[in-house]
Formats: structure tokens, sequence, C-alpha cells
């Protein structure tokens, strides 16, 4: 009978790190979801997880909804090893596009591809344009711009919105901790590398001062992390009538917390398998 207990006392112990990180998730997605509905943006109520390390994907679509662009091109920079990001999502919904990043994919590029296309690079805000340019070719203009580096990110920006391009919907990753009003930024680095300490990116305030002239407007920052801020063409103000134009009421507190789980892991071959599909529907 003891051996017997012993046993069953070794096995629950074994799962005590599953049970501790299920009610972790389970608690921080009731958090979540309070936070995103008390928000006064109802771009925020529409906040999704598919391919997105946080809400940031039902944002972009409702975003897009609203533009009634169902199809078009995308650009994303610094895309991680191509398993989570902010464009997965609209690959799966048949758009074009390229990525462009340092690390190395999860899974292999055809170079036959048409439809995608990724650009391994170092990049500096003296070869951004130049590398962006390129991967473009053969592509329409960008409706869609996504930019997270954790480091020279203002840098960065400034030089695509400079060099004159303009996509509907432009996300970037801003340092959250800085509240509405204050400015900050890294000094550029071309080296500069995330330690995952506080020393990185842009505050808010400083990404609108460089948005704003170009003919942006802030309609939302995520509420699950309170780290993407979503800046949309000022011709389009008059689709987001309802979103407020306060920052105050458009700005969301980080909450740097994750989920311990997920009930699929990702895999390279659900990527590779979306593009394929992709490339057999354009020709």
């Amino acid at each position: 009978m003891k051996l017997g207990r012993l046993v069953r006392e070794m096995r629950f112990a074994s799962r005590m790190p599953w049970y501790l990180g299920s009610m972790h998730d389970t608690i921080l997605e009731s958090r979540n979801r309070e936070r995103m509905l008390a928000s006064p943006n109802p771009l925020n109520h529409a906040g999704r997880k598919h391919f997105s390390q946080a809400d940031e994907d039902g944002i972009t679509l409702e975003i897009f909804r609203r533009l009634g662009v169902s199809k078009g091109t995308f650009v994303e920079f610094g895309v991680g090893d191509g398993l989570e990001n902010n464009s997965l999502v609209l690959i799966s919904l048949g758009w074009r596009g390229i990525w462009i990043g340092g690390q190395k994919l999860a899974f292999e590029i055809d170079p036959k591809w048409k439809t995608f296309r990724f650009l391994k690079s170092w990049i500096t805000r003296n070869n951004i344009v130049e590398t962006l340019n390129s991967g473009l070719d053969g592509f329409e203009q960008p409706d869609f711009i996504s930019l997270d580096f954790d480091g020279n990110d203002l840098y960065l920006v400034k030089e695509i919105l400079d060099a004159g391009f303009r996509p509907s919907l432009f996300v970037v990753e801003f340092n959250g901790k800085f509240p509405p009003g204050a400015e900050f930024s890294i000094a550029y680095d071309e080296q500069h590398m995330w330690d995952f300490e506080d020393y990185f990116g842009a505050s808010l305030t400083s990404f609108m001062k460089i948005f704003e002239p170009s003919g942006y407007f802030l309609a939302a920052t995520n509420s699950f992390t309170g780290a993407n801020a979503f800046f949309v063409l000022e011709t389009h103000r008059q689709l987001f009538s309802d979103v407020p134009q306060d920052l105050n009421l458009l700005y969301q507190e980080p909450w740097y917390d994750i989920y311990y789980r997920h009930l699929h892991s990702k895999v390279g071959k659900t990527v590779r398998r979306m593009i394929e599909m992709n490339e057999s529907r354009s020709t």
C-alpha cells in the first residue's frame, strides 16, 4: 500500500507543472478578456489570436474589413523563425508578400514561389529601403507593413516613410513602459540586439511624432500585451469615427505575461503548406 501511494504521489507531482501552467493560462485568459472588453476602443473588442503572438490578428482583420481590403500585399520586418508573427494570418487568407529578417526560418523556401519571398538580411537604416524595394520587385505596393526588431525600430520606420511608402496599415511594436506624452528611443546602434531588458525600441508618443506628419493616425494599441500600435492612413479616418482620438484612451499599459501552453505546437510545414496553396491558386 505504501509503495502504491508513493507511486501515485510521484505521478501527481510530475504533473504539477502542467496543472500550474493550466491555472496560469486560465487566469491570464480571463484577465486579457476583461481588459479587451473594458477598452473604449471597439477595434480592441475584435482582438483575436490566430498566428500572432497575442490578439493582433483580430485587430488587423477588423481594420482591413473596414477598409474593404480582402486580399493584398504585405511586408513584415522581423518575423522570427516564421511560426508566429503578424502577417501569417494574411498568408492564410491568400495575400502575397515578403518577409525580411535575420533569423533562419523553420521551413525551407522554394525560390520558384511567386506569392511569397523571404530576404534574410541584417537591416540597418542604410539598407532598409534598398532591401524593401528589392523584395517588392514584381509585387504591388504594400497594403500592410509590420516592423518589430526590438531595437532601432523608430529609425527604420522613419526611413520607410521618408522613402514614400504609405501602406494602409502600418503596425509597429513600441516600448509600452513609457506612458502617453513620454518621448523615448534607444540611441541608434546598427549592432543592437535585444537582451530582454527594457532598453529597446521607442515610446508610443515618439512613434506618433513620425507617423502623424506622414499622414497616419493611431487607430489602436492591442489589449493583450499593450505592445503593438496600429497606424492607419488619415484618408480612411471616416471609417473609424467610433475610435477614440484621445491618446490616453487608445494607450494600453504593458502586459507582457505570456501563456505557458498552447493546444497545438507550431511547425514549419503548416506555414509552408499555406504558401504552397497560395501558389496553386495563383497559377
